[in-house]
């Protein structure tokens, strides 16, 4: 009897062994379904890029990879909840949504510049869900002042009406000089005459009955010019004003 005993106590403890190393075996799945979350949402990413520019791409991923440098091992076995990938999915599906929507918008402004006769003067690009329209300073402003010009507040009318259209783009007004200083004692520098331009330029729109939120102003004087400052031809495209027109999100 007593050894019946011992070998039915054997017989547990094997099987006790056994399920331990069945255990231990599976713990490599909850670290490749991780990975193959990780996976998921990695091509779901690049499935939401209308374009892929390669350069781009490849600088990117570069940095990723060289800022996880020695941290590789520890990304490999954290978790992702599935709450987690579901924000992370509609985010990107929320940020497609929005460029596609700014790409509609884009096409409007493509038209008004022909309908309006002012493609020549205002030119738009579109990149990241972002529209930028350009008009040339000396066009909204004399020489050396801040008020905008008489065919400044003209073309503002046109662009007035395009922007009450459409409420849901936040604006934010960018002024730029070149690189030549102002002469006489009325303005300090560049980076005051940019910013009284674009200010000017958003109060214009207030008075047209714009709502102030979707409004701003920033004066970044020869900050970014479009070409090298070393000709008047030059100087005269660097000095500008943008329309940085974003899609204004609202949550119920």
């Amino acid at each position: 009897m007593c050894a019946q005993k011992s070998f039915a106590t054997s017989d547990e403890a094997l099987l006790s062994a056994n399920y331990e190393d069945e255990e231990e075996g599976r713990e490599w799945l909850t670290t490749f379904a991780d990975l193959s979350m990780l996976l998921l949402v990695f091509f779901i990413l690049l499935y939401s890029m209308s374009t892929l520019d390669n350069e781009k791409f490849s600088e990117t991923f570069s940095s990723v990879t060289q800022a996880l440098s020695g941290q590789m091992e520890q990304i490999a076995t954290s978790r992702i909840t599935q709450e987690e990938a579901g924000v992370l999915l509609d985010q990107v599906m929320l940020q497609r949504q929005i460029v596609e929507s700014q790409r509609k918008v884009f096409s409007e402004v493509k038209a008004l510049q022909t309908e309006k006769g002012i493609e020549g003067v205002v030119s738009a690009t579109f990149e990241n869900g972002l529209i930028t329209l350009r008009a040339p300073g000396d066009v909204f402003f004399s020489p050396g002042q801040v008020a905008l010009s008489p065919l400044g507040e003209k073309i503002m009318m046109t662009m007035k009406d395009f922007f009450i259209q459409h409420p849901d783009q936040v604006i934010n007004i960018r002024g730029y000089t070149d690189d030549t200083q102002p002469t006489g004692r009325v303005y300090q520098d560049n980076w005051e005459v940019s910013a009284l331009r674009a200010v000017n330029v958003l109060r214009f729109l207030l008075d047209q009955g714009i709502e102030p939120g979707r409004l701003t102003a920033t004066g970044l004087a020869s900050l970014n010019p479009i070409v090298p400052n070393t000709s008047a031809a030059n100087r005269a495209k660097n000095r500008r004003v943008e329309f940085i027109l974003e899609k204004r999100v609202t949550t119920n």
